[in-house]
Parts: structure tokens; sequence; C-alpha cells
């Protein structure tokens, strides 16, 4: 298959790092597996340097990965490098990648040696790069820039597909605050729904773009789902971690206030979910929302840590794990959502897209729940973020259903912390009084 590279945002912040640094930090690139970043990382070292060495660590040869076990001579291992890759190395206009670092920490130690010589840049990619065994008995250097690379955004994703003019004008449509009308808005929702079906993985965006096959789509995000699973098997031999991360749908269409552990093994200690929780997050396969306890700028002081929901970093993903127990040709998800005739008990796909987008535009997640006075139901914020010193509650809708009691009773309780509040739909861009109603493909700018 005709693999293909995409444009992603992440390489002007590489750029940037070169630019600014000047051979004196190394670049991390952290991020899921199949994110894209060995990809990005290739070609942004060819485009920007005349020479590069390649290194990875998940297939180098023991010679390669024996070299970092004494970094006293670098003369010696800037020569032997040269020589295996059979390349040319340039006193700053060369650099060094480290692939897959997590699997030779040594190499990642050295780090702060190659820094300080400071003939050569470096680049290391690596996911999973926190966990105990990855790290243990090395320094972690101080010497590294860290980025993390998500899935590919909704901006990316159109890009992808040829389409570099949506985005930019649909930011200019939501600052001007004007509509689109019904007909450009259904467009663009079947648009966006697309993208929700496909997700932001680069294989599974290639697997559409090669072969317009939803299911040849679906069997590509499953082998990357199969991955994450085995990457969860070797970090916790228990199941525990892996079985948390296939029921984060469940849980979400369980419309609960919170992720229930117990739900996974009612006999874990709530600091066994702790750990596994913090190992998932290093995998940066999912994201996480807690509750704020009092909704305010500083919420960060505020959240409860037992207390939070789970979302897959990926939206496309989420989709095929949560029916991933039906074949293809059982399943109806593509079809409704594509077609906009997903059920309301579905509505908790809509949820993890605006997760996605918000931590794409680089939003921590938080929630709150309130109860109801009247009755056993309460009422609930599904993000809030933190703008200037005030906060904007976000209520999320899976349809055009323009109620926003849950809003309203927020306002009211904390009036005097509330900049906007915004309800997240399907429907076209509008006003209800001072509540804003966005449609989906507008929360990055929000």
């Amino acid at each position: 298959m005709n693999n293909k590279t995409f444009k992603r945002k992440i390489y002007d912040r590489m750029l940037q790092w070169k630019q600014d640094s000047d051979g004196d930090s190394a670049l991390l690139v952290k991020g899921a597996r199949r994110v894209g970043k060995s990809t990005i990382v290739k070609e942004f070292a060819e485009q920007e340097y005349d020479s590069c060495i390649f290194i990875d660590f998940s297939i180098a040869s023991k010679e390669v990965h024996a070299l970092f076990e004494d970094i006293s001579d670098l003369n010696y291992i800037f020569l032997r490098l040269q020589m295996i890759y059979q390349v040319e190395l340039h006193e700053r206009r060369s650099v060094i990648v480290f692939d897959e670092v997590q699997t030779e920490p040594l190499a990642r130690q050295a780090i702060k040696h190659l820094v300080k010589d400071h003939r050569y840049d470096y680049i290391e990619t690596g996911s999973l790069l926190s966990i105990r065994k990855n790290i243990q008995n090395i320094v972690i250097p101080s010497e590294e820039t860290r980025i993390r690379m998500l899935p590919m955004d909704y901006e990316e994703f159109r890009w992808a597909l040829g389409d570099t003019v949506t985005s930019g004008l649909l930011k200019n449509v939501f600052e001007s605050g004007k509509s689109l009308g019904d007909g450009m808005n259904r467009r663009l929702m079947r648009d966006f729904r697309l993208y929700m079906l496909v997700g932001g993985m680069p294989q599974a965006v290639n697997e559409y773009l090669v072969t317009n096959n939803f299911s040849r789509v679906d069997q590509m995000k499953r082998n990357i789902l199969d991955l994450y699973e085995e990457d969860f098997r070797k970090i916790d031999s228990s199941g525990r971690a892996g079985m948390m991360f296939c029921s984060i749908p469940a849980e979400l269409m369980k419309n609960a206030s919170r992720f229930q552990v117990s739900s996974i093994d009612s006999n874990m200690r709530e600091s066994r979910s702790a750990d596994l929780i913090s190992d998932m997050l290093d995998s940066m396969t999912i994201d996480i929302a807690y509750h704020a306890d009092n909704p305010s700028v500083g919420m960060s002081l505020a959240r409860d840590p037992g207390r939070y929901k789970l979302f897959l970093s990926d939206t496309g993903l989420f989709v095929t794990l949560a029916f991933r127990d039906k074949d293809f040709t059982e399943n109806t998800i593509y079809e409704r959502l594509l077609s906009d005739t997903l059920p309301a008990n579905l509505g908790y796909v809509y949820e993890n897209m605006v997760a996605q987008m918000l931590r794409a535009s680089g939003n921590e997640l938080f929630y709150y729940t309130m109860p109801s006075d009247t009755s056993n139901h309460s009422y609930e914020i599904d993000f809030l973020l933190s703008r200037g010193n005030k906060i904007c509650p976000i209520e999320v809708k899976s349809s055009g259903y323009r109620t926003h009691k849950s809003l309203d009773v927020f306002s009211e309780k904390f009036s005097e912390r509330v900049l906007r509040k915004y309800l997240v739909y399907t429907k076209d861009l509008r006003k209800d009084a001072d509540v804003v109603m966005v449609p989906m493909y507008m929360v990055p700018y929000l």
C-alpha cells in the first residue's frame, strides 16, 4: 500500500526548536504508538539537515545498542555510527535520530553528554517513556525539549483530503458570530462525521484515501487497538489496564458522573488504579477529565483525583473499540453516524470527539456535576475551560436539541465566574439569549 506523508502542524514546532535551541537541547517527540512520530521526524531530518543518521532502536543491531554502554569516547561512537549507517555527519549540519528511544534507555541518558558535545543535533521519539522499566537505573536528561504529538486534528484531516480552505473560513465565521445556513451546516457536519469515523491515526487516514473502504479502515484501526492492548499487557501483566482501556466506551455510555473502577475489578485498591491510570496516560492513548470540585480559574488545584472520566485520544479508534465485538458487516455505526441517524444513547461518541478536540487545542479537561433539588437527576457540565480570570462551561448535545438546563443552573450558581456559555451540538452557529450554540466542527476555536 502506498503510504502518504501528511502535513502535520508539529513540523512548525520542530522547526522552532531547531532555530531557538541551536543544539543546546535535544528534541523529544512523544506520542501514542502509530500516531506518526517516526514519519514526521524522518521527514524533518531529511528536509532540514544536510545529513541524518536514523537509529530505530526497536530493530537496531546489538552492535548499535552496545555503543551506548560506554560513552566516554564520543569520537569513536560517531565514527562507528557513520560506518554502520553509511552516512557522513557534518558538524552543526547533521542530526542523529533516536527512534523508539524507550527501548534503549542508555541512549536517552547519553543525551546530556551528546548535547554538551554540541557537534550535532538530536531528536528522540518514543512512547511509554515514563513507564518504570523504561527509566529504571538511568538519569533522565534535563537537556530535552519535549513536545507531544497527537492524532491528526480536524484541520490536518481536511489537509489530507486536499482541502486547505475550509478550516480557515470556519474560524472566520466563528469569530464573526454569523450563521452559515442549515444547508451548509448539514454538508459540513457530514464532512465532520467522516473524520469521526476514520479518526486521526495516519495509517487509518491513508487506508481511507487509498481504498475508500470503511471495512479496510476499520480493520486498520482494530490492528492499532490490538497493538495498544499488547502494550498494556507488557506494563500490567494482570490485564487490568487493558480491561480499563476497553471499558471506556461502556463507562461513558452509562452517563455516570465518574469512571467506575469497580466495574473492572471490585477488589482493586485506589492506589493501584491510580498507578494504572498514570501508565495509561503515559501511553497517550487516553485522555482524562477530572471533576473540578470548585470550578474556577485554578481548576487544577480543585480537581478530585479519584473522580474522573476517561476518553480515547482518537475518536476513530473509539468508534471501532465501542463496537469491536461485532464484525464490520454487522456493524451499523458507520452508516448511522455518516447519515446522522445515530441513536441518542450513542451520544457519548460526540462527547469523546469534543474531548479530543479540546485536548488538541491545548486545554486540560475538567467537568462539574450538580445535584438537583427536585429529583434524583444531576446536572452536569461536560467540560470547563479557563479563559483569563473567568471560566466557560460547555454542554455537549449529540443532536440539534437546544435545551441547556445544566448550563442555566451552573451559570446561576457561579454567575460571577462565567465568561461565556457554550452548547456544542450538530446544528448551525447561533445564539440563544446568552448561550452560544456551536456546531461540533467549530470546537477548536472555543
